[in-house]
């Protein structure tokens, strides 16, 4: 029996809470991964996993040998590291999770790129706004915007994005002009439907000053991708970050309102597990990520920052 295979399997089978699961991600079959459980099992002399028709659970003895099984795991993946030095090839598959908007926006077009640049790696990507807990998950590397950042992990920070109102001409074209922020009250506004600030919005301008408005939000979705097609519809003023919308800026469909004014950057990091030892694939692709994606929040006074012809702010 392949020892190191085998306690890999049961690690997974512990962190994902089924066989199944597990046969799904080493692409092999349910009874496969039994019998090499039951392997493992009868090598250890002890029953380490108590499995039901509903549920995976560990043993006393079984909670025991995963915490000696993974340390032993990640020590021989260093000490195969340490062997192979130079020679190491970047190969094998890859796991990634982020957002749905930035992952469809930015984050597919570069894995593209990545596996044409290194044809040995397979990558899989989980597009999903909820957390996802690296180890639990089997993820290698995550990509995160905003928000607290989790404590078990590494979090690299690769790049920030400017947050600005931004418009359609069409929009602008039949509606007020919005001159302060204190216009944008009387404007359909589009936001997020998870903000912890509701309504509520905060503006920086570029001379120090600040500004609150309390919105009037009708449409709240918990897409940004959907808020993007909404803006570009014409259906309201809203938030949005340089990342979500900076084509469509460039391509005239959108223009920034009140120019001068900002929000707080969205803070992109790149998050991955906090062990001594990294794949060379894992190691490759976040370097890849930081150089890609490495930005920062330009200046007020970027041509970018232009107002758009009637919306110059007075101040």
């Amino acid at each position: 029996m392949d020892t190191i295979k085998a306690m890999r399997t049961f690690i997974r089978a512990v962190e994902l809470g089924s066989l199944s699961a597990v046969a799904r991600e080493f692409e092999t079959t349910q009874p496969t991964v039994s019998k090499i459980v039951a392997a493992l099992e009868a090598q250890m002399g002890a029953r380490l996993l108590i499995r039901t028709t509903t549920a995976l659970a560990c043993t006393e003895q079984g909670e025991r040998f995963y915490v000696r099984a993974r340390q032993l795991v990640e020590a021989y993946e260093e000490a195969k590291a340490d062997v192979r030095g130079l020679i190491e090839r970047p190969e094998g598959r890859l796991r990634v999770a982020a957002p749905v908007s930035f992952g469809v926006l930015h984050l597919n077009a570069l894995v593209l790129e990545f596996m044409a640049r290194y044809p040995d790696i397979e990558v899989d990507v989980t597009l999903n706004d909820r957390f996802v807990d690296l180890d639990v998950e089997g993820v290698d590397v995550a990509l995160r915007i905003g928000g607290p950042l989790p404590e078990d992990v590494v979090a690299r920070h690769i790049a920030s994005y400017e947050r600005t109102i931004v418009a359609s001409p069409t929009y602008l074209q039949a509606h007020p002009a919005i001159r302060r922020p204190d216009d944008l009250a009387k404007h359909a506004y589009l936001r997020f439907a998870w903000l912890t600030e509701g309504d509520s919005l905060t503006l920086d301008h570029r001379d120090g000053r600040q500004a609150a408005v309390v919105t009037q939000a009708r449409y709240r979705i918990n897409n940004s991708l959907a808020i993007r097609e909404s803006l570009l519809a014409g259906a309201g003023v809203g938030l949005a970050p340089d990342w979500l919308v900076a084509d469509l800026l460039e391509a005239g469909q959108l223009q920034r309102v009140l120019p001068a004014w900002r929000a707080s950057p969205h803070e992109l990091f790149v998050l991955y597990p906090p062990r001594r030892y990294q794949p060379l694939r894992a190691r490759v692709f976040i370097e890849y990520l930081s150089e890609r994606l490495s930005a920062s929040v330009s200046t007020f006074n970027s041509p970018q920052s232009a107002p758009p012809p009637g919306q110059r702010a007075p101040f």
